[in-house]
């Protein structure tokens, strides 16, 4: 199980790709599980783990909702609405059993909400996030699938 893995989030994807993929096989013996250079998305493994993931900015930005992400984007804090933005370049991503209730826990603890608990067919079919920001606004996505 992928409990708490590194989500790099892209402004140029294809480049990144590139990178990772020449990589990370050959530094930490990475298998890529996940995409290719035409993104948005991509995943690599170790040892059967979730160890570095790939998400287009843009992407995660548009299912955020504020339309954030892009690199004209003046807003360097990802704004108020606790959207994607350009300063955002990693978020945390958790497998959580239930998204609804972690993303409550979060949020008595601190956190800032950004996006409510939802299906996201257009990751996976049964795929479920929600998204928050911690005490530092620090991206945090909670998902089970």
């Amino acid at each position: 199980m992928d409990a708490l893995h590194p989500r790099l989030l892209t402004g140029d994807f294809a480049a990144a790709f590139r990178f990772y993929d020449a990589v990370l096989p050959p530094l930490v013996g990475a298998v890529r599980t996940r995409g290719d250079e035409a993104g948005p998305y991509a995943s690599w493994d170790v040892g059967g783990q979730g160890a570095v993931m790939l998400l287009d900015r843009v992407a995660l930005a548009a299912v955020l909702g504020a339309g954030r992400g892009s690199a004209d984007d003046a807003d360097d804090a990802g704004g108020a609405d606790g959207a994607c933005g350009p300063a955002d370049r990693a978020m945390l991503v958790s497998r959580v059993p239930d998204v609804a209730a972690a993303y409550e826990l979060c949020l008595r603890h601190g956190a800032a909400p950004v996006a409510a608990p939802a299906a996201r067919p257009q990751w996976g079919p049964t795929l479920r996030t929600a998204h928050v920001r911690d005490p530092e606004g620090n991206l945090l996505e909670l998902q089970s699938y």
